[in-house]
């Protein structure tokens, strides 16, 4: 068995090269085979996991952080045969860490390499949109508006810049009239945010599907219209919280679980997987899971 361990050396805010020794040095550790190749931009992570199934490659183990783990589990799924897909691993280099956490995964480089020398397995469900694999979370409206903000400011760093790309997200107050069906049911009207969870935690604090399990089969997909910003900002805080007091218990907002949801949007809305923008203007997906497929190799099953 020979690991392919795909890096991209600028996760973690372009720390993640900078481990290379020490995570290869954990993986020799523990006695793993393995062959490395660098990405050199966006999508790279997803031809070379494609190529790695292709060559028979496994486990298939991606170092970095949720956009390098979004990339290679798109990847695999592209190169995957109707009869299984590849075990898959990661090597924490990110700095939110979602998949990681999200699944109790250790960030120790010593311990991760441990995980996956044990080989213990455990198939997760997979969210997809418009054909795109997401493994923690997809969403359209405020939430990617956001995103598209801080990916233009330039000065600050960090969390700061997060913060202050929120501020200027809920000034704009944007709203989109969406139709929204899935199972047994619908919803026309004005919305603020559709989010969708395979898994509860994203963006490293905030637990926008605090429900979701990507071990249920279902989908936990939240939406909701707050109609002006005092409302919005009064609720930003409880989505940092994973249990009681999270905004889901707001009166004007939904939680539901599905297999499967279709949005139609009036207005055109950013979306992302997995905190990557996959377009900036959409109108019409679709949303649907792909249970217990991907084998990620587990401390515990």
């Amino acid at each position: 068995m020979t690991a392919k361990i795909i890096l991209n050396p600028y996760a973690g805010r372009w720390s993640a090269g900078q481990r290379r020794i020490e995570f290869e040095a954990a993986l020799h550790s523990v006695g793993i085979d393995y062959v490395l190749e660098s990405t050199t931009g966006p999508g790279h992570a997803i031809d070379l996991a494609a190529e790695a199934v292709s060559k028979g490659y496994h486990p298939i183990i991606a170092a970095g952080g949720d956009g390098t783990i979004n990339e290679v589990v798109n990847g695999i799924a592209l190169g995957a045969l109707a009869d299984g897909w590849p075990e898959f691993g990661v090597i924490p280099l990110g700095s939110a860490n979602d998949f990681v956490d999200n699944l109790g995964l250790p960030k120790n480089l010593n311990q991760a390499a441990r995980v996956i020398a044990a080989g213990r397995i455990r198939k997760i469900d997979l969210g997809m949109v418009n054909g795109r694999y997401f493994a923690n979370n997809a969403a359209i409206g405020l939430e990617p508006y956001i995103t598209l903000i801080q990916q233009r400011i330039q000065r600050l760093k960090g969390t700061f810049r997060y913060l202050v790309a929120t501020l200027l997200g809920v000034r704009d107050n944007p709203s989109w009239t969406m139709h929204l069906e899935w199972e047994g049911d619908d919803f026309q009207g004005l919305v603020t945010l559709v989010t969708v969870g395979n898994s509860p935690r994203t963006g490293g604090i905030f637990y926008m599907t605090p429900h979701a399990d990507p071990f249920d089969g279902k989908l936990t997909f939240v939406f909701g219209y707050l109609r002006n910003r005092r409302q919005i900002l009064k609720a930003l805080p409880s989505t940092t919280k994973p249990g009681a007091g999270n905004y889901v218990e707001h009166p004007a907002i939904r939680e539901i679980n599905t297999t499967w949801l279709r949005v139609q949007s009036d207005q055109p809305t950013p979306a992302h997987t997995d905190g990557e923008i996959f377009s900036t203007a959409i109108t019409e997906l679709e949303y649907r899971l792909k249970p217990a497929c991907l084998p990620v190799l587990l401390n515990k099953i």
